[in-house]
């Protein structure tokens, strides 16, 4: 791994005037002035360490601009002058929520300048209008943020301390930025981004996301000088190497206040990542906050918001606002989309989680709690839409289950040396029909979990691999032979669902996307660079323990 080396793939830069579904792009001087209680400055220079120049925008309270200020940064490629007091109706984000001076994922300025914050908007090097190439993430991006912050803070009217705030991109830079530890960075919220480049944004168990990915990239052009061609640079690296470990993260070098909110409705982007980023940080003072919400519009709701001015105002300005006495885990069990329980927790995952088997049983269509003496086969079509197994279990009584699961199982390709799996858990009500639940930031009819591997990707990380976790290598491939076997464990993301008496989990495992309404518009997880023909075998019983382990979570005593 030492002295690996790769080589980037860049691309020239577009116009940035021509960016479509923009507001129009604002010449490049700078401006200053006061506008609705606000005093703005357009296009402040901000110098990085090798000279280059960045724009930012600021936003101080018109009233008070020179008050000792504390600062928050949002920072992203997506354009500092993308503002707008609104988000797709599906989002879910409500009239009045935020303002026409929020940036896409970003904090609103019209909320938090009257609270007595200033707000910041960057552009990043090589984005827009700012000088330079642009890196996506990775060690350059984050020293350009650690220099943007303690420009920041050396400004007359700051008080010295700089919080981050955001969705997304808006997270994921943070966690890359306090890990550097710019001394003026006094505390973190990152609302969902995901921290593992290669498992949970480019390729899910080793299969390529084919969505997202390109989408994401194309937002990336915009500059006067060259970009990142992420999608092109996913496709040169199919597995695990030096590409992907220069954009790894020493998340448990970042040892400030952290606010950290994930979603159980992310998965295929945010959900693991942000997780496993709040409990790697080294952090003393840490919270977690896991929600069942669509991700834009849980960041805008006025009771999120009234949480992240409690926490800033604790950090940023040494108000006591009762932080310190919340829970470290705060989660939303969910039993719909629109029924969800909050419960205050101690730890993640739960340490009184009850890890329970329930084994195939593909003649019958069921998963059972003991093991089969019989060995059964079930078969189908990866490559037809129609083509799946679904398994499903009974609960003979409320049961919770919230944490990780893990689906070991035995298959075999028949026809082909290789096979993608797709796996989804579902929730069926009592008369055997689909409960969905809100997923991605628009939908309400998605699963309770997913799960994805590629066989010849099965190499287990047996350092970072528990029973119910597993982590997968992905430093090489290994072929499956004409008539082989193999068993194959498979992650399935984290999840919090309650069942009632009566009602169904359904495990379902596809040879193709399970969920796939949203092609090509929405920011939605697809998979279409697939390696399946023939037929999938899946071995159960006997000889072929194939189970799927759950997190049953017990009572609370005195609950």
């Amino acid at each position: 791994m030492e002295g690996e080396t790769f080589e980037l793939i860049m691309r020239d830069g577009v116009d940035p005037s021509t960016a479509p579904h923009k507001p129009p792009l604002p010449p490049p001087d700078y401006a200053c002035w006061e506008e609705e209680g606000l005093l703005i400055e357009r296009n402040v220079e901000v110098p990085m360490r090798d000279g280059v120049r960045i724009l930012v925008d600021i936003y101080r309270p018109a009233s008070a601009p020179d008050a000792d200020l504390p600062i928050l940064l949002g920072w992203s490629p997506y354009g500092k002058h993308g503002l707008s007091a609104s988000l797709w109706p599906p989002a879910g984000v409500e009239a009045g929520w935020i303002s026409r001076f929020t940036a896409f994922e970003a904090p609103d300025p019209q909320f938090w300048c009257p609270r007595g914050y200033a707000v910041v908007f960057a552009d990043p090097r090589g984005a827009w209008l700012s000088e330079g190439d642009l890196r996506h993430n990775g060690i350059g991006e984050g020293e350009d943020c650690y220099d943007c912050i303690e420009f920041l803070a050396a400004l007359p009217w700051s008080n010295g301390k700089v919080g981050m705030t955001g969705v997304s991109y808006l997270a994921a830079i943070q966690y890359l930025v306090a890990s550097l530890k710019p001394p003026h960075l006094a505390a973190l919220n990152p609302w969902e981004g995901f921290s593992d480049w290669y498992r949970e944004f480019a390729y899910h168990g080793g299969i390529r996301e084919t969505g997202f990915v390109p989408r994401a990239s194309a937002n990336l052009r915009y500059s006067l000088g060259r970009t990142e061609d992420t999608d092109a640079n996913v496709q040169a690296h199919p597995l695990h190497d030096a590409y992907w470990r220069s954009k790894e993260v020493d998340l448990a070098s970042i040892e400030i206040p952290a606010y950290v909110v994930a979603s159980w409705s992310d998965h295929g982007l945010h959900t693991r990542g942000t997780i496993e980023a709040w409990r790697q940080m080294n952090s003393a003072q840490k919270w977690l906050e896991i929600h069942g919400d669509k991700k834009w519009a849980h960041y805008y709701r006025p009771e999120s918001r009234a949480k992240q001015a409690a926490f800033f105002d604790h950090f940023l300005k040494g108000v006591d606002r009762g932080v310190e006495s919340w829970p470290r885990v705060n989660i939303e069990v969910r039993e719909s989309a629109r029924v969800r329980h909050a419960r205050a927790e101690r730890e993640w995952p739960l340490a009184r989680t009850e890890y329970r088997p329930l084994y195939l049983d593909a003649a019958a269509g069921t998963l059972n709690p003991s093991p089969l003496d019989t060995e059964t086969c079930a078969a189908y079509d990866p490559c037809d839409e129609e083509g799946e197994a679904a398994l499903d279990f009974r609960f003979d009584a409320d049961t919770e289950l919230t944490g990780h699961a893990a689906l070991k199982l035995w298959v075999e390709a028949e026809g082909a040396d290789d096979m993608d799996l797709f796996v989804a858990l579902q929730k069926l009500d009592r008369d055997g029909q689909p409960v969905g639940f809100h997923f991605y930031a628009f939908y309400d009819n998605g699963p309770a979990a997913l799960g994805w591997l590629r066989a010849s990707h099965r190499e287990l990380d047996e350092t970072r691999s528990t029973p119910w976790r597993p982590v997968h290598r992905h430093e090489r491939e290994q072929p499956l032979r004409a008539g082989e076997i193999v068993p194959v464990e498979i992650e399935l993301w984290p999840f919090s669902t309650l069942f009632r008496a009566g009602e169904t989990l359904r495990l379902l495992i596809k040879g193709m996307d399970i969920y796939r309404d949203a092609l090509p518009n929405l920011p939605f997880a697809r998979h279409e660079d697939l390696r399946n023909r023939g037929r999938h075998l899946i071995h159960c019983g006997g000889r072929y323990d194939s189970r799927l382990l759950v997190p049953v979570i017990p009572e609370q005593q005195g609950s």
